[in-house]
């Protein structure tokens, strides 16, 4: 399945075709911080299946720990990707970066253990 999205302004750009190999909500506080929202939804692609189109070198990495990186479009700000050694070989992308459909929807909620209280779901595990 072909899918495509960019950042804000359009300087960051991606393809991918193939699969994804999941799709969840990350509810941790890194996440929460850097998108400033209540959680983040992701889809994990092989990083070897995803095509960044960076003709401005707007992309930049952030080290948000020692094992994971984020990157986000410089001139707008938007959060893009995570890849971290936990999960090798994999790029995490935002769902919400995407443009249209994908190949699933969300299957769970990751370190929802630390999540807001002022967001209430109808999904998630009691």
């Amino acid at each position: 399945m072909h899918v495509s999205g960019q950042c804000l302004c359009g300087e960051v750009q991606f393809n991918v075709d193939a699969p994804s190999i999941w799709c969840a909500h990350c509810h941790c506080s890194m996440c929460r911080l850097a998108h400033g929202a209540g959680f983040v939804t992701w889809v994990g692609y092989k990083d070897t299946d995803v095509e960044i189109t960076d003709a401005g070198k707007r992309l930049a990495w952030y080290r948000s720990s020692p094992e994971a990186e984020r990157g986000f479009c410089s001139r707008c700000g938007s959060t893009l990707f995570f890849r971290s050694t936990r999960w090798p070989g994999e790029l995490h992308v935002t769902r919400g970066s995407i443009a249209g459909d994908i190949d699933r929807e969300p299957g769970g909620h990751a370190f929802y253990e630390s999540h807001v209280e002022w967001i209430s779901l109808a999904d998630t595990p009691e």
